[in-house]
């Protein structure tokens, strides 16, 4: 029979040292008004973060999937901070089009696009600029690059290629399970 020791590894002084470490960052990340979750915009060069937090907002409310985290459109949103470092047009068409978003969000809301509670109140915002350039190549850069992460394709039941394999005929043709049998 094993014997488990149920004393505790941890002291009331590692304890406390822990806390007194951690209660500082904490007031210095709230006193700032940085949050843990969007941390991963600090890095951008061009953009500014909070332009690529209401782009994670547009790109989720463009293609909502409840089964994908934000980690998946935050990796279909990094690219474009590049694409504005090397091209002011793009830079300006995004800045301009996230400047419109919140505009209008605010003039009907009283708050920022990114911060509106209601998907269905982020979508009548974007169904006002559906013919502006700033939605369509926002729009046009998501089916590829959220789509085309690896990661995402099991959520969605895609498998990968299959010419390594010898074509869909040898994995996967006659494979519709999804439809009633007759």
């Amino acid at each position: 029979m094993r014997e488990v020791d149920r004393r505790s590894k941890h002291t009331r002084r590692v304890f406390l040292k822990g806390a007194a470490t951690t209660v500082p960052a904490v007031a210095v990340a709230t006193s700032t008004g940085l949050a843990i979750a969007d941390a991963w915009a600090d890095d951008a060069t061009t953009l500014t973060p909070a332009t690529l937090k209401t782009l994670v907002k547009v790109a989720r409310d463009i293609y909502p999937h409840d089964m994908l985290t934000d980690s998946y459109y935050i990796t279909a949103v990094k690219p474009w901070d590049a694409k504005a470092a090397k091209d002011p047009a793009v830079k300006a068409m995004i800045n301009d089009g996230v400047a419109r978003l919140d505009q209008d969000a605010r003039d009907r809301h009283k708050m920022a696009y990114a911060d509106l509670p209601w998907e269905t109140d982020r979508v009548a915002l974007l169904q006002r600029i559906e013919q502006t350039d700033f939605f369509g190549k926002v729009r046009g850069d998501l089916i590829v690059s959220l789509y085309n992460q690896k990661e995402v394709w099991p959520k969605f039941g895609y498998e990968g290629s299959s010419a390594e394999h010898g074509g869909y005929i040898k994995r996967g043709f006659a494979d519709i399970d999804w439809l009633p049998k007759v």
